[in-house]
C-alpha cells in the first residue's frame, strides 16, 4: 500500500486535568452544558479540542440519567497520554482528510494493538471517540482516526477564514487548513468540505481509513524508535466505525488482500453494495417526499415525533399529503385515504412500519431534505455557489434570512458543527417557492437527479457507483451489528444486502440484527424515544471484546453468535438485563 502523505505533525500531550478520552471532563463533563471559552472570540486550542471532544460525544452515545452508560456498559477513564494530528492526502484528491494518532502511556507494547476509526455522519475527527476511543484506549491500543474527508472544518467567504492544524481559525493563505474552497468565482456563505471539496470524498472513504492506520503505525515509529517499525505483521489493527463510519472500515475492508487488518466491526453502517440493496440517496430522496404524509397515518400516532401537541399530525405533513393529491401521487380524499396510499407506496419500496416509525424523528427533523441536497452537491463536485437544485449555505441572519457569522459564532464551529448543516449558526437555503409546501419544490429536485436520465442524473448514478464496497478477504474476521429499528439507514436497504454478498460469496460474517436499537442513541434521551429502544454502542463494545480474545487471548473466532434478545428500556432505567447480553 502506498505511503502517506502528510505535512505538519502536531504533538500534543494530555496528562492531568486533560487526558485522551474526555478531555479532563469525565462522564459528568462530557454529560453537561459546554463549557464557555474564556475569550470566546478566541478560544484557545486545548479549549476547542475539549469542546470538540464533548461534541462528538453527545452526538453519538446515550450519556443520560437513565441511558445506563458508565454504569450499565461503558465507562470514561482518565487515560493520559499524547495526540499526534496531521492532514494526509489521498493521491489526486482536492482536499485533505485530517488525521490523528492516540497514543496512551499505558500503552502496551507486548500486546502490539490499534485501532483505526472513521468519524461518523460528517462530523470532526473525533466522531467516533465514544466507541473506537472509548474501547481501544483502556485496552492499551493506540487509537488513530480519519474525518475521511468531511468534518467540521468550515470555510466562511466573508472573511476568507478557514481552519487551522490545531482548530483555530485562519486566514486563507496564513496557515495550511482543513479546507479551501475550489478556485472559482467569488460567493459568499460558507463552505463545508464534504459538500464543497470537489472530491466525493465518499468514494475514498476505505482510503481514508487504510492511510489512518498508517499514519498512525508512522506515529507509533516516532514514539518508539527503539522498537520500530509497527507494521501489521507485528501491531495487531482493528477496525471499527459507526454509520458513515461503519461503512469506511468496511470499504477499507474491500480494499485489504494482503492482511493489513487483522479484524473489523462495523455498526449500523451506510454500505452499498453493487445491484443489491439501495444506495441511501436513493431512499433519503424518496423519504423526503413521501415520509410527512405516511407518517400521518394513524399506524404512527403514537410514534415519538410523529405528532405535535394534543396528537395532532405536524401541519406540514397533511399539507404534503395534499400536495401529493394534488399531483396525482395519491388518489386518496382524506388525510386518513393518503397517508395509508403513501405508506403502502413506502411498503412496497422495502421500507418497513418499524422503520418507518423511527424515522418519524429524522423526518419532522427535515434530516432527509439536508442530506439529499448535501450530498447530491458531493457527489456532484459542486462548489459552495452551484449547488444542485439552488441549494446553498449561509450563515443565519436577522429573521432567519442568510447573513453574516459573528465572530464567537464561526470560531466554535470546528468544535461544536457536525459537519453537515444546518446547526451552529449556518442555515441551509435555497430549493423553496412560496407555496403552502416550500420544500417539496427542492425534493422533486434532489429526486430527480436519481430518478432522471439527463447528463446530471447519469454523472450522479456514477459517483454513487464509485462508493461501492469491495469483497473482503475470505479470513477477514467480520462482525456487521445493525438495529432492527433504525429508520435513517433501514437494514433492509444497506447492512443485509452486504452481509448476504459476502455470504453468496463464501465468506462467514457474523451479523447482528439487534431488536429495539435504532440509529441515533443520543436521540434516547428524548422523551418517549428511549422507552421504546434500546442503545447499540453496549453490542459494538461486546463484539470488540469478543474480537479481542481471538486475537489476543487464542479463543477461536466464532462461525456465528446468536443475536441478543434485547428488550424495549421502558420507562425505567436501562439494566443488563434489558440488552441480553451476557
Amino acid at each position: 500500500m502506498p505511503e502517506v502523505d502528510y505535512g505538519e505533525v502536531r504533538v500534543t500531550e494530555h496528562r492531568g486535568h486533560d487526558d485522551l478520552l474526555s478531555a479532563g471532563l469525565g462522564l459528568a463533563g462530557l454529560a453537561g452544558a459546554p463549557l464557555p471559552f474564556t475569550d470566546p472570540l478566541d478560544p484557545g486550542a486545548e479549549e476547542l479540542r475539549r469542546r470538540a471532544i464533548q461534541a462528538s460525544w453527545k452526538g453519538i452515545a446515550d450519556l443520560g440519567p437513565l441511558g445506563g452508560y458508565g454504569t450499565v456498559y461503558g465507562a470514561v477513564p482518565d487515560v493520559p497520554g499524547r495526540e499526534y494530528s496531521a492532514f494526509a492526502r489521498i493521491p489526486g484528491a482536492r482536499a485533505p482528510h485530517r488525521v490523528l494518532l492516540q497514543l496512551p502511556d499505558n500503552f502496551d507494547r507486548q500486546k502490539r494493538c490499534l485501532v483505526v476509526t472513521a468519524s461518523s455522519g460528517s462530523r470532526g475527527v473525533y466522531g467516533a471517540i465514544s466507541l473506537a476511543g472509548a474501547w481501544g484506549l483502556p485496552h492499551g491500543c493506540a487509537v488513530a482516526y480519519t474525518d475521511k474527508g468531511t468534518g467540521t472544518g468550515y470555510f466562511d467567504f466573508a472573511d476568507n477564514s478557514g481552519v487551522a492544524l490545531d482548530g483555530r481559525r485562519a486566514k486563507k493563505g496564513d496557515a495550511a487548513m482543513e479546507f479551501q474552497p475550489m478556485p472559482g468565482p467569488p460567493v459568499t456563505g460558507i463552505a463545508i468540505k464534504h459538500m464543497h471539496s470537489g472530491d466525493n470524498p465518499e468514494a475514498a472513504w476505505g482510503r481514508h481509513v487504510i492511510q489512518a492506520a498508517q499514519f498512525g503505525l508512522a506515529m507509533l515509529d516516532r514514539a518508539y524508535p527503539e522498537e520500530a517499525p509497527f507494521t501489521p505483521q507485528n501491531t495487531k489493527i482493528i477496525a471499527t466505525g459507526i454509520s458513515n463510519g461503519g461503512g469506511a472500515v468496511l470499504q477499507a475492508a474491500g480494499l485489504d488482500h494482503d492482511g493489513f487488518f487483522a479484524g473489523v466491526v462495523a455498526l449500523e453502517p451506510n454500505v452499498h453494495v453493487k445491484d443489491r440493496g439501495r444506495a441511501l440517496y436513493d431512499y433519503a430522496t424518496e423519504a423526503a417526499i413521501w415520509l410527512p404524509c405516511a407518517l400521518s397515518a394513524e399506524q404512527f400516532a403514537g410514534v415519538p415525533m410523529a405528532r405535535g401537541p394534543r396528537g395532532a399530525a405536524l401541519p406540514a405533513w397533511p399539507i404534503r399529503c395534499a400536495s401529493m393529491r394534488a399531483q396525482g401521487k395519491l388518489s386518496g380524499n382524506t388525510l386518513a385515504q393518503q397517508s395509508e396510499q403513501a405508506r403502502d407506496y413506502l411498503r412496497a419500496r422495502g421500507w418497513t412500519d418499524e422503520a418507518m416509525s423511527t424515522a418519524a424523528t429524522t423526518t419532522a427533523f427535515d434530516l432527509w431534505r439536508v442530506i439529499a441536497a448535501g450530498y447530491a452537491s458531493s457527489y456532484l463536485r459542486r462548489g459552495a455557489g452551484d449547488m444542485p437544485c439552488g441549494f446553498h449555505y449561509a450563515a443565519i441572519g436577522a429573521g432567519g434570512a442568510p447573513g453574516v457569522a459573528d465572530a464567537a459564532t464561526r470560531a466554535a464551529w470546528w468544535a461544536d458543527g457536525s459537519g453537515i448543516p444546518p446547526g451552529n449558526g449556518i442555515g441551509l437555503y435555497g430549493g423553496v417557492n412560496v407555496s403552502t409546501d416550500p420544500t417539496l419544490i427542492g425534493s422533486e429536485c434532489l429526486r430527480a437527479l436519481w430518478t432522471g436520465e439527463d447528463h446530471e442524473a447519469q454523472a450522479l448514478h456514477a459517483a454513487v457507483a464509485e462508493t461501492a464496497t469491495r469483497l473482503p478477504r475470505a479470513d477477514l474476521p467480520l462482525w456487521v451489528l445493525h438495529g432492527a429499528s433504525d429508520g435513517l439507514l433501514p437494514t433492509a436497504f444497506g447492512s443485509e444486502p452486504y452481509v448476504e454478498w459476502l455470504r453468496d460469496e463464501g465468506r462467514r460474517p457474523i451479523y447482528w440484527k439487534v431488536p429495539h436499537a435504532q440509529h441515533f442513541d443520543a436521540f434516547l434521551a428524548l422523551p418517549g424515544f428511549g422507552e421504546r429502544h434500546v442503545p447499540l454502542l453496549p453490542y459494538g463494545y461486546a463484539a470488540l471484546e469478543r474480537l479481542w480474545g481471538h486475537l489476543y487471548e487464542g479463543e477461536a473466532w466464532p462461525v456465528d453468535v446468536p443475536t441478543p434478545a434485547a428488550r424495549p428500556r421502558g420507562a425505567a432505567a436501562l439494566d443488563r438485563g434489558m440488552l441480553g447480553l451476557p
